[in-house]
């Protein structure tokens, strides 16, 4: 769940909240005067110190910040073994459960990516292949704590699918990268403005053109990672690249993971930890899970299993709150509604969360965090 304060400045001053908890820093940010917000904060009572451009302080109090969201997984689309799927359903992820419905999309869609804006509570459901087998460039968007159907929000610069998307959060960019187009695996990456239906534009290219990679980031800090994936020759790569959300442009090589696969990726959001999950090295799925801190450039390294091999799975987590959750996937003609957890910044095995409404493979996940 994510938290924010809110108040009003009557000039420019950096603002620091501090945990009262164990008194350490969770927030030091600059505001400009007038009405203001600090968000993606954890929950408990908060000390709010302002203080101006010459060092005085200028404001100081306790506050217990307000609920703004950031629990609700929200996983769309994918295909049960002999159907593709409209179907969007929730979880509350803070909660251990089986998912509930929440609507459709607007047209069965299967191999696609989604993301958001966090607590601006809009997600984006982008790409993938329809019931024809169709590669796809049309993007869907719902409001993530209001159930119900999703509308057409525009599109993506190109028709495909097995791509991977990721935001900066409440900056409001998403950011759909790699995939396939029926002929070639591509390393174009698009962006959105998460909060404006239209048309994606081009942002910059990958450093080695995939399909099915996984993407993640750290969120308002405007790091953005896609890992691994599958290259046109057929190779399985464990090549991660980074960009700065923000500012177009190409990727720059960040490290490796340890295996090279197809993967799902989540993350803690500004607390700087990607961890990526499941998937398959061309011979056999796989349950391991491995992590970075997306700040810091280097190879990943191994943080547990999941509690069972499976390719083609998804993952979202509710950011600050620390829950990572993997969903669905197969392996030849098993297909899972399995949800396991983890907590991010713990390395350990996964656990069971519960159960997707149906069995299901390549789906799409994001949330309100």
């Amino acid at each position: 769940m994510a938290y924010k304060i809110s108040g009003t400045l009557n000039e420019s001053a950096r603002i620091l909240v501090l945990k009262e908890s164990d008194w350490s820093i969770e927030s030091n940010v600059e505001k400009s005067a007038g009405d203001y917000e600090v968000d993606n904060l954890v929950s408990g009572t908060k000390t709010v110190v302002a203080i101006d451009g010459a060092g005085e302080v200028v404001g100081y109090g306790s506050v217990s910040p307000e609920y703004y969201g950031g629990d609700r997984g929200i996983i769309g689309g994918g295909y049960n073994g002999s159907s593709v799927i409209n179907t969007l359903e929730y979880i509350t992820i803070s909660t251990i459960g089986n998912a509930a419905d929440f609507g459709d999309l607007v047209l069965e869609r299967y191999e696609m990516d989604a993301t958001s804006n966090a607590s601006g509570d809009k997600g984006v459901f982008g790409s993938g292949r329809d019931i024809n087998l169709a590669s796809l460039n049309s993007l869907d968007y719902i409001t993530i704590s209001v159930a119900g159907n999703a509308t057409s929000f525009g599109e993506l610069t190109t028709k495909k699918y097995k791509l991977a998307a990721t935001s900066n959060a409440t900056n409001n960019r998403g950011i759909f990268g790699g995939g396939y187009d029926d002929s070639n695996c591509l390393n174009v990456i698009d962006y959105i403005t998460i909060s404006s239906p239209g048309n994606a534009t081009d942002f910059g290219d990958l450093t080695v053109a995939r399909r099915t990679t996984g993407a993640t980031s750290n969120g308002i800090n405007n790091r953005g990672v896609f890992a691994s994936g599958k290259t046109g020759s057929g190779d399985y790569v464990n090549t991660i690249d980074y960009i700065t959300i923000s500012s177009l442009g190409n990727a720059i090589d960040f490290g490796d993971l340890i295996a090279k696969r197809i993967v799902a990726a989540t993350s803690n959001s500004i607390h700087d930890r990607g961890v990526s999950g499941g998937g398959y090295d061309g011979s056999n799925p796989l349950n391991v899970m491995e992590y970075i801190t997306i700040s810091s450039l280097g190879n990943a390294t191994d943080f547990g299993d999941l509690t069972m091999p499976r390719t083609s799975l998804t993952a979202t987590s509710n950011g600050t709150d620390d829950r990572g959750v993997f969903c669905g996937g197969h392996y030849i003609s098993s297909y899972y509604n399995t949800i396991d957890y983890i907590t991010i910044s713990t390395i350990g095995n996964a656990s069971d969360f519960g159960d997707l409404t149906v069995s299901k493979t390549s789906v799409a996940a994001t949330s309100d965090a």
